[in-house]
C-alpha cells in the first residue's frame, strides 16, 4: 500500500470551482491519480481579512459566503487553512471583526492558520485553541539553526522556505521530523531574493489599508507567468526528484497559486497529481467541470 501523501492547495476563495473539481475528479477517478496522494488543505484567505499575508486580497466576503465556502471544503474533508501571515499585526488589529468572525465560524477542529506575527499568534492560540498552527515560510527562517529551534515549538507543521529546497545538509538534518514540515515545490518567485521580507510587509500594510498602489517594485512582477517558469526556477522539485523526498519521509507538499493565473495551477495540479496516462483525460474532465460550474454561476446571477 502507497504511503499517504498531501497536497496542499492554494486559493480556496480565488481558485475554489478548480479546486473542489480536482476533490470531485479524485474521488471519481481515483485510479487516475497517483496512488496515497491526498489533499491535505486549501490555504489562503477571505476577501478582504487584513490578517492576510503574502499576497494582497482586497474586496469583501458575506458571513454566508464564508460558511457557504467552509461547508464545501470540510464537507469533503478537507482542511480550510487560513494565511494569517501579515507580519504587521499588532495588539490593535488583533481585534479585527471580521477575522474574528471567521475564526469562530471555522473553528471545528479540522481548520487550520498558518502564522507570521507573534503577536497575532500568542492572541490566536489563547482565543482558539481548536486550530492547528502552522509556521508560515514567509518568516523567511533559511539558518539551520533557527529551522530547528522553529521545530522544537509547538507547531502541527513548518513549512520550509524554498531556497533550502535542495540543500542535502538540512534536508538530511530534517529526516527525524520530516512529517512536520511542508515543502513548497513549484515556487515561481526569485531564488535567495533580497527583498523579499520587505516584500511581504509591503502586502501586509496594503492588506491593512486596503489599497494596493503603488506596487512594489518586484522585477518578478510585470513578467507573464506560466507553470514552465516555475519549472525552470533552482527550487522546483520535478515529479522525479519527489520520491526522493518521500523516501527521506516528507510527505506533506505545498502548491503555489495565490495571485496567479488558474492555468499554472491546473498545470501543477495535473503535473504532481495524475498519473502521466491520465493527463488530457482528467485535463478534459477539469474543463468540463469548470464550464459546469461557469453555466450554473451565470443561471444564478440572473435570477
Amino acid at each position: 500500500m502507497a504511503k499517504d501523501i498531501y497536497w496542499h492547495l492554494p486559493g480556496f476563495v480565488y481558485l475554489r470551482s478548480v479546486n473542489l473539481s480536482l476533490i470531485e475528479l479524485m474521488r471519481e477517478y481515483h485510479n487516475c491519480f497517483m496512488d496515497g496522494y491526498k489533499i491535505g488543505s486549501c490555504y489562503g484567505t477571505f476577501p478582504g481579512a487584513i490578517w492576510n499575508g503574502g499576497r494582497t486580497i482586497l474586496g469583501f466576503c458575506s458571513k454566508n459566503d464564508v460558511e457557504k465556502t467552509l461547508k464545501e471544503y470540510n464537507s469533503k474533508n478537507v482542511p480550510v487553512r487560513f494565511t494569517w501571515t501579515n507580519p504587521l499585526i499588532g495588539e490593535e488589529e488583533v481585534h479585527d471583526t471580521f477575522c474574528n468572525l471567521v475564526m469562530r465560524l471555522a473553528d471545528n477542529g479540522m481548520n487550520q492558520v498558518l502564522v507570521n506575527s507573534p503577536v497575532l499568534e500568542e492572541y490566536l492560540r489563547a482565543k482558539y485553541p481548536g486550530y492547528k498552527y502552522i509556521s508560515s515560510t514567509t518568516k523567511r527562517i533559511v539558518d539551520p539553526l533557527k529551522l530547528k529551534e522553529e521545530l522544537d515549538k509547538d507547531y502541527f507543521m513548518v513549512v520550509l522556505d524554498y531556497d533550502l529546497n535542495h540543500d542535502e545538509e538540512v534536508l538530511k538534518s530534517l529526516e527525524p521530523v520530516a512529517e512536520r514540515v511542508e515543502i513548497l515545490v513549484d515556487e515561481i518567485c526569485f531564488p535567495h531574493c533580497p527583498k523579499r521580507l520587505e516584500h511581504y510587509r509591503d502586502e501586509g500594510q496594503k492588506q491593512i489599508d486596503f489599497e494596493v498602489a503603488p506596487p512594489f517594485p518586484c522585477p518578478n512582477r510585470d513578467k507573464k507567468k506560466s507553470f514552465k517558469d516555475c519549472m525552470d526556477r533552482p527550487a522546483f522539485i520535478s515529479r522525479e526528484e519527489l520520491q526522493s523526498y518521500i523516501d527521506r519521509g516528507f510527505e506533506n507538499f505545498k502548491l503555489v497559486g495565490r495571485g496567479l493565473p488558474p492555468a499554472i495551477a491546473i498545470d501543477s495540479y495535473i503535473y504532481y497529481l495524475v498519473k502521466e496516462d491520465s493527463r488530457d483525460f482528467i485535463r478534459k474532465q477539469m474543463e468540463k467541470k469548470l464550464q459546469e460550474i461557469s453555466l450554473k454561476n451565470s443561471r444564478q446571477a440572473r435570477r
